[in-house]
């Protein structure tokens, strides 16, 4: 989702919070290792190896020239299990799964993430790029979430924790009130106590020009997350709107 979500306009990056990041596990067998004499920097130099990409030269055909490059990226445990070590004392090859047992697990953590006491989550904050247009923004994130979701797991939601639109909508509302407000009041009060309609003009004005610097200066500041998503199994006593703002 991290990845999805970082190509919608206007998202500058992804943070995310909880959640168990998945690793290789190399558990070397000290028996083992001292029964081929091999040392554990010989079995990390190996890995090292086994796991780049080295250049060579290049091949010329039908006056055209092709770059020659070696692939060596590991991409499961198997790969892991046959890299080489060295030849053992019967001349065959020595592998790393005759000194090691190779495992999936988690990465080690320092923290984790809660939703309402209800138990540990996966989540990310979407962070907005400055000067983009946070409404427009957030409803293209909520638009890639609503791609993203028929592929997640069974037994896993979304769950916005705190959603800026909802903020931003209530502020413009609010705004168009009281600006209406605030004008019928400076009309009755210049027509009750001046008889004079055309006075209020001038604080009539006034007003959206005041409201409009405002909007100058909150246009400069720094800008903050806009979206907050939790990911984790679905609970009966928690709703899927919990938690918007």
């Amino acid at each position: 989702m991290k990845f999805e979500l970082q190509t919608v306009p206007g998202v500058s990056e992804v943070a995310s919070v909880g959640g168990m990041v998945k690793q290789y596990q190399v558990v070397v067998d000290p028996n083992r290792l001292r029964a081929h004499d091999i040392t554990l920097q010989r079995i990390q130099v190996a890995i090292n190896r086994g796991n780049q990409e080295a250049g060579a030269s290049v091949i010329e055909m039908a006056e055209a020239e092709y770059m020659v490059r070696v692939t060596g990226y590991l991409t499961n445990a198997d790969d892991l299990r046959q890299i080489p070590l060295g030849v053992n004392v019967n001349g065959k090859p020595l592998l790393l799964k005759d000194v090691a047992d190779i495992r999936l697990g988690p990465k080690m953590r320092r923290g984790i993430a809660e939703l309402n006491g209800e138990g540990e989550v996966a989540g990310g904050i979407v962070v907005m790029r400055f000067g983009e247009n946070a409404l427009a923004t957030i409803e293209g994130v909520k638009q890639r979430l609503r791609e993203i979701e028929p592929s997640l797991p069974d037994g896993v939601e979304i769950v916005p924790t705190y959603d800026r639109s909802t903020l931003i909508n209530n502020a413009v509302d609010n705004l168009y009130t009281k600006l209406v407000e605030e004008f019928l009041v400076v009309i009755l009060i210049c027509a009750a106590f001046l008889f004079h309609l055309r006075s209020s003009l001038v604080v009539i004005v006034s007003l959206p020009v005041g409201i409009l610097a405002a909007f100058v200066v909150m246009h400069y500041q720094v800008s903050t997350p806009i979206l907050c998503l939790w990911a984790g199994s679905p609970s009966p006593s928690v709703p899927w709107w919990t938690g918007l703002s």
